[in-house]
């Protein structure tokens, strides 16, 4: 049957837009650990009596790596035998396991590359609160000064006596204090005592599971009784189903009921089968009136990013400045220009978006399968489409098939929980492919304006780097774009030039608004901020006759480990060796997040065709300590794959608000018969983790670019470097 649902366009609108980073937070998280149980020690760790170390996991793993990585440094600073760790997803409690990155301030998420900065301190002042609440009850229970007691891997030994006590057994008579022990910085292990981090031998924990197949993701889940459900989604936000074939759907064997609802139409079944064919059985109209986006033409909007970016009373607001750079502009003695742009691009995770959910019959509590990168945002969304509270929400957090900011919004929970509360049974939402291109939240479309001074030498004495596009945290964190003046923290990261030293700089951006339901993608703003900035270096290089490598070691010769990555990159490409006539090298460099990345491309190019092809890539990356290091280089590695595929063949295109293009038949991704041999140099420092997830994209599409040129002498200025642009500009 066709149901008339009672949930209002605007209150699930409403709802929805306040999602993402509307929490309160209260304290760093070393102050609120707690005691509960005697083999508890505090938030972030519990003991068994069987030795067993059981860490509470903050982070989602969507094969970065955190289900290893964080535990490890709790067990570092814990001195636990490895092979007895184990971990627990923690609760969605951001109060105690949010994430205090500068970038989140406190928000239980995984994204930008900040699960081990965020949480570097966190989980190494909780191991040695809980290695000290241990040695304190050994020196009791033995009358000994705690100071002459060590800790060996799960054991507290007495040098003098020669006795020795494992940590399963310190639990049997163990109280934990009131208030956790004081730990200082100064009382943590230096990295020459790292006994555990930094070790090559160490595998991540999820890998065999993802090897044998009994690996669980949110799509896997099953509930007894629970029906299938399938969504036509509305092509943009607020666009209302106004004609629904109905009929034609429930004809169908197993299909049960077509929801219209404001997000959509949603067919409900017994099986996946009959509600697939149900839901390609349904035709509908809908009604774009009033919706933001319903007139999007991608195309059309780009020329209009142009214009605005190119307009010096364009309103823009300032993200980066040193010194004064219009007045250093207008005085020197040469300027240049340049315009660089990008398209939307999907995130392509291999999973597409799904949740289980579950709502009591009172419709006061639920309980919620996904995977997720916010277990605490998708408590809170499940939360508000029910009129309760968080604390109302059990989520169970699954392994996430891939997520780079997708799986943040928790559209498919507010789905699932709508479609579970109406017909009170268990609901498992499923998109397919094609719907979940049709409800993409992409990478925002970029338009760029550059300008450099350059003095009676050549010497860089002023920039000025100009964004249009659409802001992602007025989309996706609303309450911080509120906060922060209009700023987008997501989408303007990387217009910055802190390391290179040009003494007069802006970075500015215009906003546009156009209803697109743009998101963070991986590599954020550094993505095609950098192709813009190190493509536009690539030219001032040109036009003073200085070298690509020389201009950017001058730059930074304030900042050693800049240099030290570039340096790096040189060598393992061997920059000055010849290439011969039909291949040619590309440099660029990068920060992220005080990360510091060079990469070297070496490609060719079929003029006929006007296809790129990267024979080899070179990444030297530099992100402070590395906690392990086999898994840093499959992280570098699979941004460059990533950065590859953005730069050379990933489009997304809108018209009338929709997406256009329906599966990877359309949507190109860069096949394994393109792939080029990628080489990684991890530069290890004391300094604190930086991140490492996102390191490897920024510096990817500007490195071909300037590759290209060098090849060429055509500069490529827009993202895809797609064979009809290259044909394009090699005809101009």
């Amino acid at each position: 049957m066709l149901l008339e649902t009672k949930i209002s366009r605007r209150g699930f609108i409403k709802t929805a837009g306040a999602l993402t980073f509307s929490f309160t937070f209260a304290g760093q998280v070393s102050k609120a650990l707690a005691q509960d149980g005697v083999a508890k020690f505090n938030a972030w760790v519990t003991i068994g009596a069987d030795g067993t170390v059981t860490v509470a996991m903050p982070a989602a793993e969507m094969g970065q790596g955190t289900l290893t990585a964080l535990p490890l440094i709790l067990a570092e600073e814990l001195d636990a035998d490895w092979s007895k760790v184990t971990y627990q997803y923690a609760p969605p409690n951001p109060k105690i396991y949010g994430n205090y990155h500068p970038l989140f301030a406190g928000a239980m998420l995984t994204a930008a590359s900040v699960s081990t900065p965020g949480y570097w301190m966190s989980m190494r002042l909780g191991g040695a609160q809980a290695r000290r609440v241990l040695l304190d009850n050994v020196a009791r229970q033995w009358s000994v000064p705690v100071e002459e007691l060590s800790t060996e891997p799960s054991v507290v030994a007495h040098a003098k006596s020669g006795r020795r006590i494992s940590y399963g057994d310190v639990v049997r008579f163990a109280t934990v204090p009131a208030e956790p022990p004081q730990i200082s910085e100064a009382d943590l292990k230096k990295p020459a005592q790292f006994r555990l981090i930094g070790r090559k031998d160490i595998p991540r924990v999820d890998v065999p599971s993802k090897v044998d197949g009994s690996a669980k993701y949110g799509i896997d889940v099953r509930l007894p009784g629970m029906l299938y459900a399938s969504v036509i989604e509305a092509p943009h936000d607020g666009a209302k189903a106004t004609q629904i074939n109905a009929e034609d759907a429930l004809k169908i064997p197993g299909v049960k009921k077509v929801l219209p609802l404001p997000f959509g139409v949603a067919v409900l079944g017994d099986t996946v089968n009959a509600t697939l064919k149900g839901r390609r059985a349904l035709k509908v109209k809908w009604d774009a009136a009033g919706a933001p986006g319903g007139g999007f033409d991608s195309e059309e909007a780009l020329q209009e990013y142009a214009r605005h970016a190119r307009d010096p009373n364009a309103k823009a607001m300032a993200w980066f400045e040193k010194g004064d750079a219009p007045k250093a502009l207008a005085g020197a003695a040469k300027t240049m220009r340049a315009e660089y742009s990008s398209v939307h691009c999907y995130h392509a995770q291999m999973e597409p978006m799904n949740c289980v959910a579950r709502v009591a019959a009172d419709g006061q509590s639920a309980e919620v399968w996904t995977g997720t990168q916010s277990i605490a945002l998708a408590a809170f969304v499940a939360s508000s489409v029910l009129k309760t509270t968080p604390d109302k929400i059990r989520v169970h957090q699954h392994l996430l098939g891939g997520g780079y900011g997708r799986r943040i919004w928790p559209d498919a929970v507010a789905q699932a929980v709508v479609l579970a509360n109406i017909t009170k049974e268990p609901i498992k939402l499923m998109l397919t492919r094609e719907d979940d291109l049709a409800a993409a939240r992409p990478r925002p479309m970029t338009y760029h304006v550059l300008k450099a001074g350059l003095d009676g030498s050549g010497n860089v004495v002023a920039w000025h780097h100009r964004l249009a596009d659409e802001n992602v945290d007025a989309v996706a964190a609303p309450p911080r774009f509120k906060a922060t003046g209009g700023k987008d923290i997501i989408g303007w990261r990387g217009l910055e030039q802190p390391f290179y030293g040009v003494p007069n700089m802006l970075a500015d951006a215009v906003r546009e608004q156009r209803g697109v339901r743009v998101h963070a993608w991986r590599g954020i703003g550094a993505g095609y901020n950098k192709f813009a900035s190190e493509s536009f270096l690539d030219e001032i290089a040109h036009a003073t006759g200085k070298e690509p490598l020389a201009l950017r070691l001058e730059l930074t010769k304030d900042h050693p480990r800049a240099q030290a990555v570039i340096k790096a990159v040189a060598e393992m490409a061997d920059w000055t060796k010849p290439r011969g006539k039909d291949r040619a090298l590309g440099i660029a460099f990068s920060d992220y997040h005080e990360s510091f990345s060079a990469g070297i491309a070496e490609v060719s190019l079929d003029r006929k065709s006007g296809k790129i092809r990267v024979h080899d890539y070179w990444i030297a990356g530099d992100a402070g300590i590395v906690v392990q290091p086999e898994n840093a280089h499959a992280q570098l590695e699979s941004a460059v794959v990533y950065g590859l595929s953005s730069a050379l063949s990933e489009e997304l295109t809108f018209k009338d608000g929709a997406v256009q293009q329906t599966n990877f038949h359309q949507y190109q991704l860069l096949r394994m018969s393109d792939m080029p041999e990628i080489h990684t140099r991890i530069i290890v420092t004391d300094n604190a983790p930086t991140g490492l997830g996102e390191l490897g994209v920024p510096t990817v599409a500007p490195a071909i670019g300037n590759a290209v040129f060098k090849l060429t002498g055509k500069r490529l200025r827009q993202l895809p470097m797609s064979p009809q642009r290259v044909t394009a500009v090699l005809k101009g």
